[in-house]
């Protein structure tokens, strides 16, 4: 028998449910093994027959090289060797699933084997049509979707516990023209790049064409992937603008299952995101065309100086950043770093300046070495000043990768370092960085210029970058050994101490760079969107109705759990 309410009674007790809905949000998860509607064995052979068998188990890499009979220790530390193995990562730290409950790792060695955050299978895509199928496969199932170039990505992005991997490594198309359209205008010399092309690869068939192109110096990104997606620095930036501001138009596969041509003129709010919006929000690339420039000859060096204490390595910054605006009359670039693998650090500068004689480059940098080596305790390790071709100066052979590693950075503008109080500023700042146990800091003079210049252009690079001297970052490693509380400790170490020296030069609201930055930033809608992220919201809801591409710290990640499975 059913008990009597009365209706005033019913009517409080339907209004209590309703607040109780309406105040919290039902929570709704990606399909995994053992959900009941997750793809059985029929629906992932029908997959891979249509996508003519390009359907593969995906694995730690550290379980491939168990299966090879052992990888050797130049083949596990090779970016290039870890790129033909769809389930490695260039930092093995990001195929690991220490958040998991319980952990699962995978380390190298070791006598038993987890999956991680490694994808399950991965399409080895190498058509479009291979794209919009696996894309409509994880769609239509509910599947948690990650999409690699290379795996040359600092924040894990580019994998997923639980996932089905787009892989796009095998699109190897390189298309040059002195004339690039769209619609009637004319946009000049271009290249149409595909989304698996390294910039090893892209720099010496520029080369061979008389061209050059605006690219990072590590061989192993991919020109057509994250890299642009995040804005792209260079040592060109400076000369010719970021990565993403030569970009004149992207082919590209969204949540739908389209294949999209995206440029100024066709889907322009989404051209927007493309170019800063953040790496692996949007869809899957295809490829994407960027300008291309006469190729010249400039003045290439590497200095090294070593600092005895870690006082005399902060006093070695601080000339650094007295002599930090002397190549800006030629919009030259310039990556240094500081590393302490013992009891002594060692700055190394490298720099290009374009269209420069060996004398011209050398009388540029020798104030700031003649400066540097009458610091106490700073003494020359190396010096190398040669004049090469553009193309050659940026090329690499490999990348080392096979560690464990996060990062965390912040920009520094301009204004701050024409503070008068800026070199006593900076040297306080790395000599704190090293006492706290830093091992690794780096320094980008990626910006001013072109880049400064480029601020009318409409996209979604962050404005700092627009206002930026320095693009500063703390490289975090350990090592298999270290136990799960080092590296924990390790992994949130730039948010709980370093972020905040940092932020004495460069001031509390000066924002990172989404390639290299830190997962763990508490606001990531401001630090690596600032004003453009209400905007880039809205442009993710109306590709990305549904979420099928979520990645860390990216736009709409914020509605998701860290492995991005369930609504939070």
């Amino acid at each position: 028998m059913r008990p009597f309410f009365p209706a005033s009674v019913i009517l409080v007790l339907t209004l209590f449910h309703s607040s109780q809905a309406l105040g919290k949000k039902r929570q709704t998860c990606r399909n995994v093994p053992g959900s009941a509607e997750y793809p059985n064995a029929q629906a992932w052979s029908t997959l891979n027959k249509t996508i003519s068998g390009r359907l593969v188990t995906a694995v730690p890499s550290a379980k491939y090289c168990a299966s090879i009979g052992g990888c050797t220790d130049a083949q596990w530390g090779s970016a290039l060797f870890r790129n033909t193995i769809p389930g490695a990562m260039n930092q093995v730290n990001f195929e690991q699933g220490y958040d998991l409950k319980p952990a699962s790792l995978c380390l190298r060695d070791s006598t038993t084997c987890a999956q991680g955050d490694v994808s399950l299978y991965s399409v080895e895509a190498q058509t479009a049509g291979d794209i919009q199928a696996a894309v409509k496969f994880a769609s239509a199932y509910n599947l948690r979707l990650a999409v690699k170039a290379s795996g040359h990505d600092y924040l894990g992005r580019s994998t997923a516990p639980n996932s089905l991997l787009i892989r796009t490594s095998h699109f190897q198309n390189i298309a040059f023209t002195d004339a690039f359209y769209v619609g009637t205008q004319n946009l000049g010399s271009a290249v149409t790049v595909g989304s698996g092309v390294h910039l090893q690869d892209l720099y010496a068939q520029a080369k061979n064409q008389g061209k050059v192109v605006v690219g990072g110096s590590a061989a192993t990104v991919v020109a057509a992937g994250g890299y642009l997606q995040g804005g792209g620095h260079s040592a060109l930036a400076p000369l010719f603008g970021l990565a993403a501001d030569n970009v004149l138009e992207f082919h590209i596969v969204v949540a739908s299952g389209a294949l999209l041509q995206v440029n100024k003129n066709s889907y322009p709010d989404l051209f927007y995101a493309l170019r800063g919006g953040g790496a692996g929000s949007w869809g899957v690339i295809v490829n994407a065309t960027v300008r291309t420039f006469p190729t010249f000859s400039g003045t290439f060096s590497q200095i090294e100086l070593g600092a005895t204490t870690n006082a005399a390595a902060g006093a070695l910054l601080a000339v650094h950043a007295q002599h930090i605006f002397d190549l800006d009359a030629v919009r030259g670039g310039q990556y240094f770093y500081l590393e302490k693998p013992g009891n002594v650090s060692v700055l190394v500068i490298n720099t290009f300046t374009a269209n420069t004689t060996l004398d011209e480059g050398t009388a540029l940098l020798t104030p700031l070495l003649n400066d540097s080596l009458a610091v106490p305790g700073v003494f020359l390790v190396e010096k190398l000043i040669v004049t090469l071709s553009v193309n050659d100066a940026l090329h690499m052979a490999d990348d080392v990768a096979g560690v464990n590693i996060v990062m965390g950075s912040r920009f520094v503008p301009e204004a701050a370092y024409k503070n008068p109080n800026a070199p006593e500023i900076v040297a306080k700042i790395y000599e704190d960085l090293l006492d706290g146990g830093a091992q690794q800091i780096l320094g980008n003079l990626v910006a001013g210029g072109q880049v400064s210049a480029n601020a009318g252009i409409s996209s979604a690079v962050h404005p700092a970058w627009r206002t930026a001297k320095n693009h500063f970052i703390v490289v975090n490693p350990w090592d298999d050994s270290a136990s799960a509380a080092e590296i924990a400790a390790t992994r949130t170490k730039f948010q709980d101490s370093q972020a905040a020296i940092i932020e004495r030069l460069s001031g509390p609201n000066a924002g990172s760079y989404s390639n290299e930055g830190d997962i763990f930033e508490p606001n990531f809608q401001t630090t690596f969107y600032g004003p453009n992220y209400a905007k880039l919201s809205a442009i993710k809801t109306r590709y990305d109705p549904k979420d099928l591409f979520i990645v860390a710290a990216g736009v709409g990640s914020e509605r998701w759990d860290a492995t991005g499975t369930c609504t939070r």
